[in-house]
């Protein structure tokens, strides 16, 4: 998929389009909220209202080839928000041990040893790392110049 001319097809109104660009990042979405919330209903909660004000926005998005990094940055800030009215409590009830993944690791390993971390750099390894988010896409999310990324990230990895 062309996504720059989807992302233009959508911003002209196009529904079709708009549907396809959300379909081709929902993984992405789903692992990025995955990140920061730890519930699956918060996460489909944070993605729903990021695809509601995604769409209703489109048209003030700029530059076509930075929609992905637009998308993620607007469910982040859902995802912040759930966090912050939720107020970080969460119930044993709730709790869900991670299952293994595909290809062996065991996800609880991993997610015990970034849990250990705050949360900023849990959520900049995990996105480097794990989502392959580039360098460049991280320093538009955050708002920052790549070398502060590139330094965060050292002292995440303890490469410091």
């Amino acid at each position: 998929m062309n996504v720059e001319k989807e992302v233009k097809k959508a911003i002209k109104g196009n529904q079709t389009a708009f549907q396809n660009l959300i379909l081709f990042y929902q993984e992405v979405m789903y692992r990025v909220a995955k990140t920061i919330l730890s519930r699956d209903v918060d996460c489909a909660d944070a993605i729903q209202e990021t695809i509601l004000k995604a769409y209703e926005k489109i048209d003030t998005l700029r530059e076509p080839k930075y929609f992905k990094t637009w998308l993620i940055r607007i469910l982040m800030n859902q995802c912040y928000q759930i966090i912050r009215s939720r107020k970080k409590v969460v119930s044993m009830e709730e709790w869900v041990e991670p299952a293994s993944t595909e290809d062996g690791f065991m996800k609880v390993e991993i997610t015990e040893i970034l849990q250990q971390l705050p949360l900023e750099q849990r959520e900049l390894l995990q996105f480097f790392h794990i989502e392959d988010i580039s360098i460049h896409d991280l320093a538009i999310f955050y708002g920052v110049p790549e070398n502060t990324i590139k330094t965060r990230l050292s002292k995440s990895s303890g490469k410091s």
